[in-house]
């Protein structure tokens, strides 16, 4: 497969320019109903807060391309079922995700036969594509030279479901990563499919996953709603909704470099991130699980070469929490608090950090993340606390968590709490029991 169309030129290192000293500041929302109570009105309310997040996003000097925009909603069973023109099993047991593919037609019809190869290679069936209908002509000249095709992939595999199946799913997504590139020469690389590393010169899932899904894009915050008609539909619900404008302060702008990841969205910069990527290669020999067993090398590298910061943590954090542990506990491995010197906290906790200490070391900040597995979401901030958020929780259930106060219109008399996050400690609801844990 051969590049057909050059994106934007991105700068490699010359003089005093070293895309590996890149980093961003952003926004970051969520919005959520803590008893799991799925609506359209959710949806909406997380893209209404990333427009009143547009200040905290970025534009160049074309005003429509802007450097990121996204949502991370939980799967839209009802809406998926209108959509598509064949059956879908019950909620749970098929995965679903936008693949960004080569612009060229027919380069994009070998993308897709390659992955349906793989998907019957790991023992995955693909139930049918979606061509996800999308709006060009909103976007600036940057955005749209750039912009790949949108192919909606609905896969399954006898006997599995949820977690089970999101694990079988991250095989066949490295796979994909690993197996399908471009064959653009060594200087065109890292700009084939707008892509900002090697990692994004083939095909490129923002999710793939029975639990969530995400719609992102180099877009302005405005724009996501509008760029993807799918969100407007009333069918579209979730109890969930997790957004993130971008601002790319020393990085170039990418369909992929996005936010919401996998499982995060993320304000601010992690610093270690050169130190953090090192260790997770260096340790890949000695990676046991028995979640993935033998098959556990399909998944090398871990981290994605030239991948962003915050595409890195969230590449870590998925093989922890898909390999055994649970997300927010994953997560408190990978931001501790700041434990070794802390004189009051209970030894319990204390020895809890310091097991932990001995398999991850900290991905230090400063950081503000949020994030969800579709059924808890949360947000922490690193323990240097250099990156505030805020959140409220209404009488009607929902609890809203910003970069900033004021980026959903609730009226006062509904707020019944108010508070931020604070540096090394853990803010999450969990939508199954209905409740924010303490």
């Amino acid at each position: 497969m051969a590049a057909s169309t050059r994106s934007s030129d991105l700068p490699r290192f010359q003089g005093l320019y070293d895309p590996s000293a890149e980093h961003d500041a952003c926004g970051v929302n969520f919005v959520v109903n803590m008893r799991g109570k799925r609506s359209h009105e959710i949806v909406e309310y997380g893209l209404g807060a990333l427009c009143n997040l547009e200040h905290r996003g970025a534009v160049g000097s074309d005003p429509n391309s802007g450097d990121g925009a996204g949502l991370l909603v939980q799967i839209p069973h009802e809406f998926l079922i209108a959509a598509v023109d064949f059956d879908l099993p019950p909620m749970g047991e098929y995965a679903v995700g936008i693949a960004f593919m080569p612009q060229d037609d027919d380069e994009a019809t070998v993308a897709a036969a390659e992955i349906e190869r793989i998907v019957a290679e790991e023992g995955m069936r693909v139930l049918g594509w979606r061509d996800v209908p999308v709006n060009p002509e909103i976007l600036g000249g940057a955005s749209a030279r750039t912009m790949p095709n949108f192919r909606q992939l609905f896969v399954t595999a006898d006997g599995l479901a949820g977690i089970e199946l999101d694990r079988r799913c991250y095989i066949v997504r490295k796979r994909i990563e690993h197996d399908i590139r471009l064959t653009a020469g060594a200087d065109e690389v890292n700009e084939a499919m707008g892509g900002a590393s090697e990692a994004h010169d083939g095909v490129y899932f923002p999710s793939l996953s029975c639990r969530t899904i995400v719609y992102k894009g180099m877009l302005t915050t405005p724009q996501l709603g509008a760029f993807y008609p799918d969100l407007g539909d009333p069918l579209f619900t979730s109890a969930i909704a997790l957004v993130h404008s971008r601002f790319s302060t020393n990085t170039f702008p990418s369909w992929p470099l996005a936010h919401p990841y996998r499982f995060v969205a993320h304000n601010g910069e992690i610093n270690t991130v050169r130190g953090n990527a090192n260790w997770m290669r260096a340790r890949e020999a000695l990676l046991a699980s028995e979640a993935f067993g033998d098959e556990i090398g399909k998944l090398f590298p871990i981290c994605s070469p030239g991948a962003s910061d915050t595409a890195t943590f969230d590449e870590a954090l998925e093989l922890l929490h898909l390999g055994g542990y649970s997300l927010p506990e994953a997560v408190l491995m990978m931001i501790p608090e700041p434990w070794e010197n802390h004189e009051s906290m209970p030894d319990d906790i204390r020895a809890y950090y310091r097991y932990h200490a001995s398999l991850m070391e900290p991905w230090d900040g400063p950081a503000s993340i949020a994030f969800t597995d579709g059924s808890v979401i949360g947000a922490v901030l690193d323990r240097n606390g250099l990156r505030p958020s805020r959140y409220w929780v209404t009488d009607d259930d929902l609890v809203i968590m910003a970069s900033e106060v004021g980026v959903v219109d609730i009226p006062p008399s509904k707020i019944i709490e108010k508070g931020r996050l604070q540096p090394g400690r853990m803010f999450l609801i969990d939508t199954r029991q209905g409740r924010i844990i303490r």
